[in-house]
């Protein structure tokens, strides 16, 4: 048997129901990793919906629809801890989601090694800058800041 028709056998199915030698997987750690991120993107999916869906109930449906958010409706929302860590949920998960689906076309459609490594250099920097000034913000807004207009104060501090 020639050399060609050998290699023509190998990239054929095997007929024993064995993988054929080619596709056979490496012990790589990789795998492991991929496994899960693609897990996480299930459990985050739909972890996702239903955290989007009951923010939009609350606050367009329950209310006065989009006509009330506003600044007030933001700082009565954020003083309430629920509200604080569930908006902080939603914005790490979808930005974990996002970056992950991003991670993955970048992997699929950069050709160069030192392309896909800057690409993703680039897309996991923004994801943390991201994620860390949204929690600073979440966490550290205060709608009674010093020199805002005493309208602002007594309609949001109850200053008089």
């Amino acid at each position: 048997m020639s050399t060609s028709t050998n290699e023509a056998h190998a990239l054929e199915a095997p007929r024993s129901g064995r993988i054929a030698p080619r596709y056979t997987r490496n012990s790589s750690g990789r795998g492991n990793f991929e496994m899960l991120a693609w897990l996480f993107m299930r459990v985050s999916g739909v972890i996702l919906v239903v955290l989007i869906f009951t923010h939009l109930f609350m606050n367009l449906v329950l209310g006065d629809g989009i006509h009330a958010v506003d600044f007030g409706f933001v700082a009565g929302k954020w003083a309430s801890p629920l509200w604080q860590v569930w908006d902080l949920v939603m914005l790490w998960l979808a930005m974990l989601h996002g970056t992950n689906g991003v991670r993955v076309i970048i992997n699929d459609y950069a050709d160069k090694k030192a392309t896909r490594m800057w690409l993703k250099t680039v897309l996991y920097v923004a994801t943390f800058v991201i994620i860390v000034l949204g929690t600073l913000v979440i966490f550290t807004f205060d709608p009674c800041l010093a020199g805002a207009s005493t309208e602002t104060l007594q309609e949001f501090c109850g200053a008089s």
